[in-house]
């Protein structure tokens, strides 16, 4: 599958979370991003621990809009809220995404985590200010 991100040099935070693109559909303004948590993501009681899922929400969303907008714009997260469903154990996750609004200065994504059972995990409801998408390709 050819996508925008061909290209687009995998940061190490998404390299950790063994950032995958999966599918992205420009027309329906959504992607599917798969995901790998191993025990380096938990926590105490044996489960992965929120703030690596609320990054695996993050790096779906985020790579929506800049799927959906062909690289036109990217928006760095302001504002989110994230919620955590069920524990999730280690494993692989799909992260599946879709821009909600996207104005001159404000966009809205949302998304959900699933666990490789099909069941959702985390939620969450991301606000980001709308930049250039050149930017987003530093050298």
């Amino acid at each position: 599958m050819n996508s925008i991100f061909d290209d687009f040099p995998t940061p190490s935070s998404a390299k950790l979370l063994g950032w995958e693109v999966r599918a992205v559909d420009i027309a329906a303004q959504t992607i599917e991003i798969g995901f790998v948590a191993d025990d380096r993501f938990l926590n105490p009681a044996g489960t992965v621990q929120g703030g690596f899922l609320a990054a695996m929400l993050d790096d779906t969303q985020g790579p929506a809009l800049y799927a959906a907008t062909e690289g036109a714009v990217y928006a760095p997260t302001i504002d989110f809220h994230v919620v955590c469903l069920k524990p999730a154990r280690p494993g692989r996750f799909t992260g599946k995404a879709r821009v909600v609004s996207l104005g001159r200065t404000i966009a809205v994504t949302e998304a959900e985590l699933f666990d490789e059972g099909g069941t959702l995990v985390a939620r969450g409801t991301f606000t980001g200010r709308v930049m250039e998408g050149a930017m987003a390709r530093r050298d």
